[in-house]
Protein backbone atom coordinates (compact mmCIF):
# COMPACT_ATOMS: atom_id res chain seq x y z
CA UNK A 1 0.00 0.00 0.00
CA UNK A 2 1.67 2.83 -0.95
CA UNK A 3 1.95 6.30 1.14
CA UNK A 4 -1.17 8.02 -0.27
CA UNK A 5 -3.76 4.63 0.91
CA UNK A 6 -2.54 4.78 4.84
CA UNK A 7 -3.23 9.04 4.64
CA UNK A 8 -6.55 8.11 3.07
CA UNK A 9 -6.68 5.23 5.28
CA UNK A 10 -6.23 7.18 8.86
CA UNK A 11 -7.56 10.31 7.28
CA UNK A 12 -10.34 9.61 5.87
CA UNK A 13 -11.68 5.90 6.90
CA UNK A 14 -11.10 6.29 10.03
CA UNK A 15 -12.55 8.42 12.18
CA UNK A 16 -12.86 6.92 16.14
CA UNK A 17 -11.66 4.29 17.56
CA UNK A 18 -15.06 2.14 17.44
CA UNK A 19 -14.33 2.55 12.95
CA UNK A 20 -11.05 -0.40 13.57
CA UNK A 21 -11.77 -3.94 12.40
CA UNK A 22 -9.50 -5.62 15.44
CA UNK A 23 -9.45 -5.58 19.29
CA UNK A 24 -6.01 -4.11 19.27
CA UNK A 25 -6.54 -0.63 20.33
CA UNK A 26 -4.71 -0.66 23.68
CA UNK A 27 -7.59 0.66 26.46
CA UNK A 28 -7.05 3.41 28.96
CA UNK A 29 -7.92 1.36 31.87
CA UNK A 30 -4.93 -1.31 31.30
CA UNK A 31 -2.43 1.50 32.05
CA UNK A 32 -1.24 2.72 35.01
CA UNK A 33 -3.15 5.02 37.31
CA UNK A 34 -0.79 7.72 37.41
CA UNK A 35 -1.24 7.79 33.46
CA UNK A 36 -4.47 7.77 33.55
CA UNK A 37 -4.75 10.56 35.46
CA UNK A 38 -2.44 12.48 33.07
CA UNK A 39 -4.79 11.11 30.09
CA UNK A 40 -7.86 13.24 31.34
CA UNK A 41 -5.51 16.10 30.62
CA UNK A 42 -5.14 15.21 26.67
CA UNK A 43 -8.16 16.75 24.68
CA UNK A 44 -10.98 14.29 24.08
CA UNK A 45 -10.59 15.09 19.80
CA UNK A 46 -7.26 13.75 20.18
CA UNK A 47 -7.80 10.53 22.41
CA UNK A 48 -10.95 9.53 20.42
CA UNK A 49 -8.66 9.08 17.15
CA UNK A 50 -5.93 7.03 19.06
CA UNK A 51 -5.31 3.99 17.00
CA UNK A 52 -1.99 2.79 19.30
CA UNK A 53 -1.79 -1.18 20.23
CA UNK A 54 -0.09 -0.41 23.42
CA UNK A 55 1.22 2.43 25.75
CA UNK A 56 5.01 2.96 25.08
CA UNK A 57 5.44 6.02 27.87
CA UNK A 58 9.14 5.39 28.77
CA UNK A 59 10.29 5.49 32.57
CA UNK A 60 13.07 8.18 34.05
CA UNK A 61 12.77 10.66 30.90
CA UNK A 62 12.47 14.13 32.81
CA UNK A 63 14.45 16.55 30.65
CA UNK A 64 14.94 14.13 27.99
CA UNK A 65 14.42 14.53 24.09
CA UNK A 66 11.03 12.20 22.37
CA UNK A 67 10.35 11.50 19.05
CA UNK A 68 7.32 9.77 18.35
CA UNK A 69 7.22 8.14 15.55
CA UNK A 70 4.16 8.54 13.52
CA UNK A 71 2.42 10.29 16.04
CA UNK A 72 -1.50 10.61 14.74
CA UNK A 73 -2.98 13.08 16.99
CA UNK A 74 -0.25 12.90 19.00
CA UNK A 75 -2.15 11.16 22.52
CA UNK A 76 1.38 9.28 23.45
CA UNK A 77 3.39 12.75 22.78
CA UNK A 78 1.04 14.49 24.90
CA UNK A 79 1.85 11.66 27.17
CA UNK A 80 5.27 12.32 26.91
CA UNK A 81 5.11 15.87 27.36
CA UNK A 82 4.18 15.58 30.81
CA UNK A 83 6.81 13.40 31.15
CA UNK A 84 9.91 14.83 30.05
CA UNK A 85 8.44 18.55 31.53
CA UNK A 86 9.26 21.69 30.94
CA UNK A 87 13.27 21.01 30.27
CA UNK A 88 12.68 17.80 27.74
CA UNK A 89 11.11 18.11 24.37
CA UNK A 90 8.83 15.94 21.88
CA UNK A 91 8.85 15.72 18.30
CA UNK A 92 5.97 14.02 16.87
CA UNK A 93 6.06 13.19 13.33
CA UNK A 94 3.00 12.01 10.77
CA UNK A 95 2.57 12.25 7.20
CA UNK A 96 -1.11 12.45 7.72
CA UNK A 97 -2.78 16.17 7.44
CA UNK A 98 -6.05 15.56 8.66
CA UNK A 99 -4.19 13.98 12.11
CA UNK A 100 -1.55 16.15 12.62
CA UNK A 101 -4.36 19.26 12.60
CA UNK A 102 -5.93 17.50 15.58
CA UNK A 103 -2.69 17.12 17.09
CA UNK A 104 -1.77 20.73 16.40
CA UNK A 105 -5.17 22.41 17.05
CA UNK A 106 -5.33 20.78 21.06
CA UNK A 107 -1.76 22.03 22.02
CA UNK A 108 -2.70 25.04 22.88
CA UNK A 109 -5.82 24.00 25.54
CA UNK A 110 -3.25 20.90 26.37
CA UNK A 111 -0.62 24.10 27.24
CA UNK A 112 -3.48 25.69 29.28
CA UNK A 113 -4.11 22.52 31.33
CA UNK A 114 -0.66 21.39 31.97
CA UNK A 115 1.44 24.76 31.44
CA UNK A 116 3.67 23.00 29.12
CA UNK A 117 4.83 23.87 25.78
CA UNK A 118 7.43 21.33 24.47
CA UNK A 119 6.06 19.74 21.89
CA UNK A 120 7.13 19.67 17.99
CA UNK A 121 4.83 18.24 15.74
CA UNK A 122 6.22 18.05 12.40
CA UNK A 123 4.90 16.71 8.51
CA UNK A 124 7.34 13.76 8.05
CA UNK A 125 7.85 10.32 6.67
CA UNK A 126 9.18 8.03 9.65
CA UNK A 127 11.54 6.24 6.60
CA UNK A 128 13.53 9.70 6.29
CA UNK A 129 13.50 11.35 9.58
CA UNK A 130 16.64 13.53 8.12
CA UNK A 131 13.87 15.40 5.89
CA UNK A 132 11.78 15.98 9.21
CA UNK A 133 15.00 17.77 10.65
CA UNK A 134 16.10 15.39 13.29
CA UNK A 135 19.73 15.01 13.63
CA UNK A 136 22.09 12.14 14.09
CA UNK A 137 22.42 11.33 17.83
CA UNK A 138 20.09 13.60 19.06
CA UNK A 139 17.44 11.83 20.73
CA UNK A 140 17.42 10.43 24.08
CA UNK A 141 14.05 7.96 23.66
CA UNK A 142 12.16 6.69 19.87
CA UNK A 143 8.47 5.46 20.81
CA UNK A 144 6.09 4.33 18.13
CA UNK A 145 2.82 3.24 18.68
CA UNK A 146 1.05 0.78 16.04
CA UNK A 147 3.10 2.41 13.34
CA UNK A 148 5.97 0.17 12.08
CA UNK A 149 3.96 -2.04 10.97
CA UNK A 150 2.15 0.64 8.33
CA UNK A 151 6.00 1.34 6.63
CA UNK A 152 7.12 -0.03 3.44
CA UNK A 153 10.70 -0.27 4.41
CA UNK A 154 11.03 -1.10 7.70
CA UNK A 155 14.81 -1.99 7.50
CA UNK A 156 14.87 1.89 6.41
CA UNK A 157 13.22 3.13 9.42
CA UNK A 158 14.86 1.23 12.03
CA UNK A 159 18.40 2.66 10.49
CA UNK A 160 17.03 6.21 10.91
CA UNK A 161 16.42 5.22 14.66
CA UNK A 162 19.31 3.97 15.45
CA UNK A 163 20.87 7.55 13.65
CA UNK A 164 19.14 9.63 15.30
CA UNK A 165 19.73 7.94 18.77
CA UNK A 166 22.16 9.13 21.19
CA UNK A 167 24.78 6.34 22.78
CA UNK A 168 22.71 4.31 25.41
CA UNK A 169 19.75 5.85 23.88
CA UNK A 170 16.29 3.55 23.81
CA UNK A 171 13.69 2.64 21.74
CA UNK A 172 10.64 1.99 23.25
CA UNK A 173 7.50 0.78 20.71
CA UNK A 174 4.45 -0.85 20.56
CA UNK A 175 3.75 -2.60 17.70
CA UNK A 176 1.54 -5.53 15.79
CA UNK A 177 3.82 -9.22 15.29
CA UNK A 178 2.48 -12.42 13.37
CA UNK A 179 3.88 -15.42 13.83
CA UNK A 180 5.09 -16.26 10.56
CA UNK A 181 5.81 -14.15 7.61
CA UNK A 182 2.78 -12.71 5.48
CA UNK A 183 2.10 -13.53 2.11
CA UNK A 184 2.67 -10.88 0.00
CA UNK A 185 -0.97 -10.81 -1.80
CA UNK A 186 -2.55 -9.43 1.36
CA UNK A 187 -0.07 -5.90 1.54
CA UNK A 188 -2.74 -4.79 -1.70
CA UNK A 189 -5.58 -5.13 0.61
CA UNK A 190 -6.09 -1.68 1.96
CA UNK A 191 -8.04 -3.23 4.92
CA UNK A 192 -5.83 -5.45 5.93
CA UNK A 193 -2.98 -3.28 5.71
CA UNK A 194 -4.55 -0.34 7.29
CA UNK A 195 -5.58 -2.16 10.28
CA UNK A 196 -1.67 -2.97 10.90
CA UNK A 197 -2.18 -6.80 9.68
CA UNK A 198 -0.71 -7.12 6.81
CA UNK A 199 2.11 -5.06 7.13
CA UNK A 200 3.18 -6.49 10.68
CA UNK A 201 6.31 -8.23 11.44
CA UNK A 202 7.36 -11.73 12.09
CA UNK A 203 9.37 -11.50 15.49
CA UNK A 204 12.43 -13.38 13.65
CA UNK A 205 12.77 -11.01 10.67
CA UNK A 206 12.70 -8.14 13.40
CA UNK A 207 15.38 -9.98 15.07
CA UNK A 208 17.23 -9.89 11.98
CA UNK A 209 16.41 -6.42 11.13
CA UNK A 210 18.14 -4.91 14.50
CA UNK A 211 21.09 -7.36 14.33
CA UNK A 212 22.23 -5.96 10.90
CA UNK A 213 21.94 -2.80 12.47
CA UNK A 214 24.27 -3.65 15.35
CA UNK A 215 21.71 -4.34 17.61
CA UNK A 216 22.15 -7.77 19.19
CA UNK A 217 19.85 -8.20 22.07
CA UNK A 218 16.17 -6.36 22.48
CA UNK A 219 13.53 -6.89 25.05
CA UNK A 220 10.00 -8.05 25.07
CA UNK A 221 7.93 -6.21 27.64
CA UNK A 222 3.97 -6.65 27.42
CA UNK A 223 2.26 -8.99 24.87
CA UNK A 224 -0.98 -9.66 24.37
CA UNK A 225 -3.23 -11.73 21.47
CA UNK A 226 -5.10 -9.58 18.82
CA UNK A 227 -8.90 -10.50 18.25
CA UNK A 228 -10.34 -10.13 15.09
CA UNK A 229 -13.19 -8.56 15.37
CA UNK A 230 -14.36 -8.65 11.61
CA UNK A 231 -15.18 -12.47 10.33
CA UNK A 232 -14.64 -10.62 6.54
CA UNK A 233 -10.95 -10.02 7.88
CA UNK A 234 -10.62 -13.28 9.78
CA UNK A 235 -11.34 -14.94 6.29
CA UNK A 236 -8.77 -13.13 4.80
CA UNK A 237 -6.12 -13.90 7.16
CA UNK A 238 -6.53 -17.34 8.08
CA UNK A 239 -4.59 -19.21 10.57
CA UNK A 240 -1.81 -15.87 11.34
CA UNK A 241 -1.86 -15.43 14.79
CA UNK A 242 -1.14 -11.67 15.58
CA UNK A 243 0.23 -10.25 18.82
CA UNK A 244 0.57 -6.65 20.01
CA UNK A 245 3.64 -6.20 21.62
CA UNK A 246 5.65 -3.71 23.70
CA UNK A 247 9.70 -3.69 23.12
CA UNK A 248 12.52 -1.93 23.97
CA UNK A 249 16.33 -1.69 22.25
CA UNK A 250 19.03 0.11 23.42
CA UNK A 251 22.04 2.02 21.23
CA UNK A 252 24.32 -0.40 22.64
CA UNK A 253 27.28 -2.51 21.77
CA UNK A 254 26.23 -6.45 23.00
CA UNK A 255 26.24 -9.53 23.08
CA UNK A 256 24.15 -11.56 20.68
CA UNK A 257 23.95 -14.13 23.83
CA UNK A 258 23.33 -13.62 27.86
CA UNK A 259 26.59 -14.12 29.34
CA UNK A 260 27.93 -14.44 32.87
CA UNK A 261 30.03 -11.97 34.34
CA UNK A 262 28.73 -12.23 38.03
CA UNK A 263 27.44 -8.92 38.05
CA UNK A 264 24.57 -7.88 40.11
CA UNK A 265 22.29 -5.24 39.92
CA UNK A 266 20.02 -3.14 42.79
CA UNK A 267 17.59 -0.82 42.34
CA UNK A 268 17.45 2.77 44.11
CA UNK A 269 13.70 3.12 43.92
CA UNK A 270 13.89 6.22 42.15
CA UNK A 271 12.22 6.09 39.15
CA UNK A 272 9.44 8.25 39.53
CA UNK A 273 6.12 6.39 39.68
CA UNK A 274 7.90 3.61 40.51
CA UNK A 275 8.85 3.16 44.00
CA UNK A 276 8.57 -0.24 44.93
CA UNK A 277 9.81 -1.78 41.77
CA UNK A 278 10.79 -1.70 38.11
CA UNK A 279 10.19 -3.81 35.28
CA UNK A 280 13.12 -3.63 32.46
CA UNK A 281 10.96 -6.27 30.34
CA UNK A 282 9.24 -9.15 31.18
CA UNK A 283 11.60 -11.25 33.06
CA UNK A 284 13.77 -8.47 34.57
CA UNK A 285 11.59 -6.78 37.20
CA UNK A 286 13.81 -5.42 39.85
CA UNK A 287 12.31 -4.68 43.82
CA UNK A 288 13.67 -1.92 45.12
CA UNK A 289 16.97 -2.52 47.32
CA UNK A 290 17.15 -6.34 46.27
CA UNK A 291 19.99 -7.19 44.55
CA UNK A 292 19.58 -9.11 41.32
CA UNK A 293 22.04 -11.58 39.43
CA UNK A 294 22.40 -10.41 35.88
CA UNK A 295 23.85 -10.69 32.40
CA UNK A 296 26.19 -9.04 30.66
CA UNK A 297 23.73 -7.35 28.31
CA UNK A 298 21.10 -6.12 31.09
CA UNK A 299 23.79 -4.60 33.18
CA UNK A 300 24.71 -2.25 30.19
CA UNK A 301 21.27 -1.54 30.05
CA UNK A 302 21.03 -0.24 32.97
CA UNK A 303 24.47 1.37 33.45
CA UNK A 304 25.24 2.85 29.99
CA UNK A 305 21.92 4.25 29.29
CA UNK A 306 19.73 6.84 31.11
CA UNK A 307 18.78 4.40 34.00
CA UNK A 308 22.46 4.31 35.21
CA UNK A 309 21.60 7.00 38.28
CA UNK A 310 18.65 4.83 39.44
CA UNK A 311 20.63 1.67 39.71
CA UNK A 312 23.92 0.54 41.17
CA UNK A 313 25.54 -2.45 39.01
CA UNK A 314 28.72 -3.95 40.05
CA UNK A 315 31.85 -3.93 37.42
CA UNK A 316 32.42 -7.30 35.14
CA UNK A 317 34.18 -9.96 36.86
CA UNK A 318 35.28 -13.18 35.45
CA UNK A 319 33.71 -14.99 33.03
CA UNK A 320 31.58 -17.89 34.14
CA UNK A 321 29.75 -18.86 30.39
CA UNK A 322 26.43 -18.38 29.31
CA UNK A 323 23.49 -16.54 31.63
CA UNK A 324 20.20 -18.42 32.10
CA UNK A 325 18.50 -15.04 31.12
CA UNK A 326 15.64 -16.44 29.01
CA UNK A 327 11.66 -15.45 30.04
CA UNK A 328 9.37 -17.57 31.77
CA UNK A 329 7.33 -20.11 29.86
CA UNK A 330 4.57 -18.11 30.75
CA UNK A 331 5.53 -14.94 29.27
CA UNK A 332 3.98 -15.87 25.61
CA UNK A 333 0.37 -15.94 27.50
CA UNK A 334 0.96 -12.64 29.40
CA UNK A 335 -2.53 -10.58 28.57
CA UNK A 336 -0.98 -6.94 29.74
CA UNK A 337 -1.04 -4.47 26.37
CA UNK A 338 0.47 -1.52 28.55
Amino acid sequence: MADDAIRLYYGETLTHQRDLKTGACCSPEAMPPWLRDWLREVPREVTDRFYGCGSPIPAAAAGATVLDLGCGTGRDAFLCARLVGAEGRVIGIDMTPQQLAVARGAQAEYGTRTGLDNIDFRDGSIEDLAAAGVADASVDVVISNCVLNLAGDKGRVLAEVFRVLKPGGELYFSDVFADRRIPAALLADPVLRGECLSGALYLEDFRRMLLELGCADFRICARSAIPLLDPEVEAKIGHIRFESLTVRAFKLDLEDRCEDYGQVATYRGTIPHHPHAFALDDHHRFETGRPMLVCGNTADMLAKSRYAAHFAVSERGAHFGLFDCAPPATAATAAACC
